[in-house]
């Protein structure tokens, strides 16, 4: 598999990740962490700005199964953003976006990270009709105790 071109995502990733340190220390953060100080606008931006990771890989013929890592990580690093302030420092110590550029150089150098991921695909629409199913079931209890 040709590698393309990904110096530019590395640059990006350092950037959001890794540009500045805390003098005195060696803790590292970048622009996703001061963004993230905005509450909830600041996760959104965030949010959006790694999905560009997962869209060049997908226009780049990543593989199913690396879709699904990436997208994990952003998934974990958005959630948790989300709760005031262990969210930020959280966001200092995870690099949402380094350990996809990770994962990218892993799979087009190394050809790792292969594989169809449509039993995660199935898995996910199979819990989200359970619980769709779940709180029917739920709503009609309570208003069956209700009436």
């Amino acid at each position: 598999m040709t590698a393309p071109n990904i110096k530019w995502l590395d640059a990006i990733a350092e950037f959001l990740d890794n540009r500045f340190r805390i003098p005195f220390t060696k803790i590292r953060f970048g622009v996703d962490a001061l963004i993230g100080l905005i509450p909830y606008a600041g996760d959104v931006l965030s949010f959006a700005v790694s999905g560009v990771l997962v869209l060049y890989m997908a226009r780049h013929g990543g593989s199913g199964m690396l879709a699904v890592k990436m997208v994990g990580n952003i998934l974990l690093d958005g959630i948790v953003g989300t709760v005031p302030l262990l969210g930020d420092l959280f966001d200092l110590r995870y690099r949402a976006n380094l350990r996809n550029v990770h994962l990218l150089k892993q799979h087009y150098e190394q050809g790792l990270h292969k594989g169809s991921a449509w039993w995660v695909l199935f898995l996910l629409l199979g819990a989200m009709v359970f619980s769709f199913v779940f709180s029917l079931w739920l709503v009609g209890k309570v208003i069956q105790w209700i009436f």
